[in-house]
């Protein structure tokens, strides 16, 4: 797990760094699109009984203004076991949050919600995901993440990176 952190911190510093400089947002017009995004993640498990994570979800993005939107999601999340009985964990998770763009084209994203386990059981978890990511003025959306299902103190994680296209409701 130290070493997926540690691979997450250098990805942050390598986007951030690579966008060093701040741009100047245009006075005086705010966007208040909506956009629809469809997006595919592939993750890293935190935790070192699953292999990897794969998922889907559809994303509402609503615009505050030029530089802040809020976020509605919704979608499907596999976590894949190891080993011979090889098995799986699911959950659709239902989040809301907030994406910021301190820089031209770089966000950081926020969302909270909750995680409805696909089996028996598995019981409702509490889902944070804090995340970076660089969204393009042609609709695709390219983020990293890390998400974590909690469940009566056991969490279940992952380190993401979602490829997504988004469609301008408003126009």
């Amino acid at each position: 797990m130290k070493t997926i952190s540690l691979k997450f911190i250098a990805a942050i510093i390598a986007v951030v760094t690579s966008y060093g400089t701040v741009s100047a947002q245009s006075a005086g017009h705010d966007s208040r699109d909506t956009r629809l995004g469809i997006g595919l993640s592939l993750g890293i498990p935190t935790h070192d009984a699953y292999n990897f994570a794969v998922g889907g979800d559809l994303r509402l993005q609503k615009d505050f203004y030029s530089n802040v939107s809020g976020l509605l999601s919704l979608g499907y999340t596999n976590f894949s076991l190891k080993g011979e009985d090889a098995g799986s964990a699911g959950f659709v998770p239902l989040k809301a949050g907030l994406k910021v763009f301190p820089m031209e084209r770089f966000y950081i994203s926020g969302e909270v919600g909750a995680g409805f386990g696909t089996k028996e059981n598995q019981k409702t978890a509490f889902v944070w995901a804090p995340g970076i990511g660089l969204g393009f003025n042609n609709g695709l959306d390219l983020g990293l993440r890390y998400e974590e299902f909690r469940n009566q103190g056991n969490g279940l994680g992952q380190v993401a990176l979602r490829i997504a296209y988004g469609f301008n409701l408003s126009k």
